[in-house]
């Protein structure tokens, strides 16, 4: 089959269908409405939909514990729904990337309930070990969601174990079994001969476990070093690509934890036959102390050096800042509610203009903000109350636990997507399954497109712009500065080229010397003069060479 690379120059939405549209009022999100807001997502200028998870679930993990990978979460609609989703997303010009998730099932899949049943066949799709003498765990690993990776499997007696490194509800697949391999790739076929346009690669980089020998004592992740990016993980990449991704005119995109640029590179480059991208996570971890949940205050500097190296280390980068488990951008990233229209946008520009897809989440394009939790009852994430109980277990008191919660939490970014300012942000006629944010009155897609000036008509305006582009589709990059606030680089195509500037501070800056040239979009209406207003964003035009 032969490639048209489309995914180059596409700008990619997120829906997590649950907290997208409910069409039938019963405080879910689902594929009728993701249907009725079509031609919404036609008028951004979307390219492709990365559909979270819409397979039929259990919903330990909201969706990620899969209990039948080719049905449909019954919440969600129907196989018939998903068709006509598919069908009016493709009228459209739109297309659609699946979530895969093959590092585990939900225990309720019918692999691991015959499994439980003592079929040796499918006890072989899990990976089940023996306990240690004296009661002992197979091993001292940790896992993802603060919580022990080791769940008694069967009978007692037997002292077995499977291993989950998320929830319980989620056991690992065996990948040293070529018939889980068979099944996975017979899945996938699935829905590429439906005509989806990929795959989203959930925790691709942990599938397979080179040992389980006990692992290196961390405060998290204890083992890790057994099963980050291994050979044998590279080997059934490679494997999938030839034997199935190669046969479609698709593309992957893998979401991998831990990784540096090196293991991006054995992950991406095309000569090895992998994956097509990776969402790294360095950048993400810019404003935190070891792991996500201990925040510190955030320097732009850091996370503009995150950036330029990972633009001159990969060949082709995944873009984004926010997606269903991190919080919003605009919370963590500017400073003072007073600027969110403006660091939102200048966040949208610096996403459309560095080298690689960029990638959305659903109500980015209007600036949502994190969730406006009271208490951990109001939370559903399972990682969030895991990590409340160790949290409570090292002896770390209820303020400060609800401290790291309530601004880390997966559920910032879960919180009902805003449309509207009348009753549940028109997200629903029912009760939302998560608490709305209050401040839908006031930020909310109807009133933001009212605005001439808003940040969807942004959106719209850099997007058809990075799209006509051939410099920011296909350009080189160059760091021309990364000072305390201001970051600017350059983008070029043989004699052609762009700078593009940041400013991100909530005060005025003083405008680099070398912007110089045409101004062809700011999210500011003005021009800047002299100096850089608080968040605001400019892309110059350059001629010739800045050394000229």
């Amino acid at each position: 089959m032969e490639k048209t690379y489309f995914w180059k120059n596409s700008t990619v939405y997120q829906i997590y269908p649950r907290s997208f549209c409910d069409s039938d009022g019963d405080g879910v999100g689902d594929i009728r409405g993701i249907i009725s807001k079509l031609d919404y997502l036609s008028e951004l200028g979307i390219d492709v939909i990365w559909l979270s998870p819409v397979y039929k679930s259990p919903n330990d993990d909201n969706g990620y514990d899969i209990s039948d990978y080719k049905d449909i979460q019954p919440e969600f609609g129907t196989m018939a729904d998903f068709d006509e989703l598919l069908e009016g997303a493709r009228a459209r010009g739109i297309k659609i990337i699946m979530d895969l998730v093959i590092n585990h099932t939900s225990d309720e899949h019918e692999w691991f309930r015959r499994a439980l049943a003592g079929e040796e066949k499918y006890k072989n799709y899990y990976i089940i070990k023996k306990g240690k003498p004296g009661g002992k765990l197979p091993n001292n690993w940790g896992n993802f969601f603060a919580d022990c990776p080791w769940e008694p499997f069967g009978n007692p007696e037997n002292n077995e174990y499977y291993l989950h490194l998320f929830s319980k509800k989620q056991p690992d697949l065996n990948w040293y079994n070529p018939e889980v391999y068979n099944e996975i790739a017979d899945i996938m076929r699935f829905w590429l001969d439906k005509g989806v346009a990929g795959f989203r690669c959930d925790v691709i980089n942990v599938i397979f476990k080179e040992s389980f020998a006990d692992g290196k004592r961390r405060l998290a992740l204890t083992g890790k070093e057994h099963y980050i990016s291994t050979e044998g993980n590279h080997r059934i990449l490679n494997a999938l690509r030839r034997d199935v991704m190669d046969n479609y005119d698709a593309f992957t995109v893998g979401e991998t934890v831990m990784i540096d640029i090196p293991m991006g590179r054995d992950l991406t480059d095309e000569d090895r036959g992998e994956l097509d991208m990776v969402f790294a996570f360095e950048h993400m971890e810019c404003d935190q102390i070891g792991v996500k949940w201990f925040k510190t205050r955030f320097k732009p500097r850091k996370l503009m050096k995150i950036l330029t190296k990972w633009q001159n280390g990969i060949k082709w980068n995944s873009l984004y800042f926010e997606n269903h488990d991190q919080p919003r951008s605009v919370t963590r990233f500017v400073k003072g509610g007073e600027h969110r229209k403006a660091g939102s946008k200048m966040l949208i520009g610096l996403l459309l203009s560095l080298r690689g897809t960029p990638y959305f989440y659903e109500g980015q394009e209007i600036g949502m903000t994190n969730g406006a939790f009271n208490s951990l009852d109001e939370i559903v994430d399972i990682e969030s109350h895991n990590v409340n109980k160790m949290a409570k277990s090292l002896g770390i008191l209820n303020p400060w636990r609800w401290k790291l919660i309530k601004t880390t939490s997966r559920d910032n970014a879960r919180t009902p997507m805003q449309w509207t300012s009348g009753e549940n942000a028109g997200f629903t006629t029912g009760k939302p399954w998560l608490k709305l944010n209050p401040n839908y009155k006031e930020i909310n897609v109807e009133r933001d497109l009212s605005d001439e000036d808003g940040i969807i008509a942004f959106f719209k305006k850099m997007n058809a712009y990075r799209k006509s582009s051939q410099v920011l589709l296909s350009g080189e990059f160059s760091e021309l500065m990364s000072s305390k606030y201001v970051y600017a680089f350059e983008r070029r195509l043989g004699d052609e080229a762009l700078i593009a500037v940041f400013n991100f501070a909530d005060k005025t800056k003083k405008l680099p010397e070398f912007c110089k040239g045409e101004r062809v979009i700011s999210n500011y209406t003005e021009p800047c003069g002299e100096r850089l207003r608080p968040y605001e964003f400019v892309l110059y035009k350059a001629g010739g060479s800045l050394n000229d």
